[in-house]
């Protein structure tokens, strides 16, 4: 099966040579298959091909648009990428699509400045740890931090870089837990007194775009709670587009209502293509964002300027 569940597939796996590995990456599953925790399954025959697969789509993409060969575009991949850090799987990522397409523009086309935004609503621990010092890419991810308690409990507003790439990351990690949940008010406000302004003065020659839709409408408490709906998705994407020329590349990550995925995916690709997309409510755009929201903004926005 090409999605790797038959459990009879998983039994394969020889755990004495796992256990020779120099770090103990895998677990033994209730099913008697292995994972790299958990909820992360590792399938012999299907998990590495797809996840390299994921690894050429978004690299491929990349290298396209920053070429100039197509304008913009979105890979919808599997497995996602973004908490997978050097050395280590988890959270569903095995290899860090993004991190490594951002890597390989620098090393093969020589590109200066790459922006990563990453809207997931879970932070992109992987992503930051390997751009940490790089101030060649500005890291900008907007999540659910809830102080450190919401997984993977990284990505705090003082995480701000180290070294050479101090002030080239910067979180918008949202607290408050779900009283109330954040919606459209509160991502556009980061979009227009963070983000986009951040974005603009970094003025970088590519966008990609760890594209989430945990946040969307439709998720539950434990894998999001928020109330983003796919208009706002759509909306971020065309602001996106002023930036590099619009050369601006969506790479899918987490998300698991089917519905909430695809509609938010469509919004998103209208976007891409200078479609006219869907409207957002009336109510969200004359809205204040919620108390929790504005203290998370201008806690960020005083450690940015600090």
């Amino acid at each position: 099966m090409f999605a790797g569940t038959n459990p009879l597939n998983r039994q394969k796996v020889d755990m004495s040579k796992l256990s020779q590995l120099p770090i103990k990456s895998f677990v033994r599953l209730p099913c008697g298959g292995v994972g790299v925790d958990s909820d992360t399954t590792w399938n012999e025959l299907n998990t590495a091909p797809a996840a390299r697969m994921a690894v050429g789509c978004v690299v491929d993409l990349a290298f396209k648009t920053a070429l100039g060969d197509i304008k913009n575009g979105f890979a919808v991949v599997r497995p996602p990428g973004h908490h997978a850090e050097t050395n280590q799987a988890m959270g569903f990522c095995f290899f860090n699509s993004v991190a490594i397409a951002a890597r390989l523009l620098q090393q093969k086309l020589d590109v200066r400045k790459i922006l990563i935004l990453d809207w997931d609503v879970h932070h992109g621990n992987g992503t930051q740890q390997m751009f940490y010092d790089d101030p060649r890419v500005l890291y900008l991810s907007i999540h659910r931090h809830d102080d450190g308690n919401f997984f993977p409990g990284t990505g705090g507003s003082t995480e701000c870089g180290a070294g050479e790439g101090l002030g080239y990351n910067v979180n918008v990690a949202w607290s408050g837990g779900l009283n109330p949940p954040m919606g459209d008010a509160e991502y556009l406000a980061a979009f227009r007194t963070i983000v986009m302004p951040i974005a603009k003065e970094f003025d970088p020659d590519i966008v990609i775009v760890s594209a989430g839709f945990d946040a969307a409408v439709g998720h539950p408490a434990p894998l999001g709670g928020y109330k983003v709906s796919p208009a706002c998705f759509g909306k971020m994407t065309q602001q996106l587009l002023n930036l590099a020329d619009g050369k601006v590349v969506l790479a899918l990550e987490g998300g698991y209502d089917l519905a909430a995925i695809c509609d938010s995916a469509q919004e998103c690709v209208r976007a891409l293509l200078g479609d006219e997309s869907g409207q957002l409510r009336d109510e969200e755009l004359t809205r204040i964002p919620c108390q929790n929201a504005i203290d998370t903004l201008q806690k960020t926005i005083a450690i940015q300027v600090s």
